[in-house]
């Protein structure tokens, strides 16, 4: 009998294969970007979970021996590409500005330097925080390096990527593209579309059907 419980990356990866910005593909990588980074596979048109449900967790993948720590690792790539990893980010950013006595869009204090979030952090770059743009910059930088083992490991036809890179491309991805660019094969990368999630609030809903039509394949296909 097929599977009809995923985790939110597996879930997500089948919605966006099925109806979203994978559609069309033979193997594609979908990346969440929200709370945590993690990544769900379609490989060879079908979900790959490997040999025990663990395939797919670049999150984990340390990126820097120093850093802001996800997965409870510092320097992760989950570290740097979180909402939860930008929010670390922009206490170190705030703290270091602001004791030079330079003004952040994000946080007008050392006192709420502590509390900000990656929302906040993205409202200030839109409206034109050079320290912002600056943060969510090096985001891209690490999602680049992340990006690129993706590429050369999995040589996938696309990437997509939800939430926050969804949200705030045009501040992630040029610094993100530039690194992809050095770090990966030419050869997988001429292959490979990196791309925003299309789904947004709808994926929860089309994860569930994406899962449901995915074990009934599984039953069909199944000896």
């Amino acid at each position: 009998m097929g599977r009809r419980l995923e985790n939110d990356a597996n879930e997500g990866a089948l919605a966006e294969w099925l109806f979203g910005a994978g559609r069309g593909t033979r193997n594609m990588v979908f990346c969440t970007f929200g709370t945590g980074f993690g990544s769900g596979l379609v490989l060879d048109e079908r979900l790959y979970s490997g040999a025990n449900d663990n395939a797919g967790e670049i999150g984990h993948v340390r990126l820097a021996d120093e850093g802001p720590a996800g997965y409870g690792k510092r320097g992760s790539v989950e570290g740097f590409c979180s909402g939860g990893g930008i929010a670390q980010l922009a206490h170190a950013y705030a703290v270091e500005r602001l004791q030079r006595g330079e003004r952040v869009g994000f946080c007008r204090s050392l006192a709420e330097a502590g509390s900000v979030t990656a929302r906040e952090v993205g409202e200030a770059a839109e409206k034109g925080d050079a320290a912002a743009r600056e943060l969510l910059a090096a985001v891209g930088r690490r999602l680049g390096q992340a990006l690129a083992i993706l590429v050369d490991v999995l040589n996938p036809e696309r990437i997509v990527l939800g939430s926050i890179f969804a949200r705030q491309h045009a501040f992630i991805w040029p610094e993100c593209e530039r690194v992809l660019r050095e770090e990966a094969l030419a050869p997988a990368l001429a292959v490979c579309r990196v791309v925003p999630a299309e789904l947004g609030e709808r994926i929860g809903d089309l994860a569930a059907l994406a899962v449901a039509m995915e074990a009934g394949r599984e039953e069909r296909t199944t000896p």
